[in-house]
């Protein structure tokens, strides 16, 4: 009788872990259009370099802390004028998203799938693909620096 209560609470757990795989799929443009919105044109990030986002983006893939990102975001600021400066930076807009609106897109998901314990693990999911559809951007932009049209 154990092993079946087990079994029917890791069939459980297996079902709420897709649901919340589906539920982050579901809102993938989201996330590329807010963080295409920080990287919209040249301008916003033309002394950004890739390596500079590549070197985030380790952060990201290499840490279980939102605040570790956050962090190095912030050293990056101090460091030079490549993210930007003040409440406008490139930086600072995507810390803000990091807290507003992937914070409440994973609470939301954790809250539609009664999984409120992998809060911490799917706002991290989403911050991560937040940050890797910004690469994607940034190496589509300075793929195009010379070209007039930017869609």
């Amino acid at each position: 009788m154990t092993d079946l209560t087990e079994q029917q609470q890791q069939r459980e757990i297996q079902q709420k872990e897709l649901k919340i795989q589906k539920e982050i799929r579901q809102i993938e443009d989201d996330l590329v259009i807010a963080i295409e919105t920080i990287l919209k044109d040249k301008d916003s990030c033309k002394n950004l370099e890739e390596s500079q986002y590549r070197n985030l983006m380790h952060v990201a893939d290499t840490t279980e802390s939102i605040a570790v990102i956050k962090n190095f975001l912030r050293y990056q600021l101090g460091r030079d004028k490549k993210w930007g400066v003040g409440e406008n930076s490139i930086a600072q807009r995507i810390i803000n998203d990091i807290d507003t609106l992937l914070q409440e897109k994973a609470k939301t998901i954790v809250e539609e799938v009664k999984y409120m314990e992998k809060f911490k693990p799917v706002w991290l999911e989403l911050t991560r693909r937040y940050l890797g559809y910004g690469s994607r951007r940034l190496k589509y932009i300075n793929a195009n620096k010379d070209n007039k049209y930017e869609s």
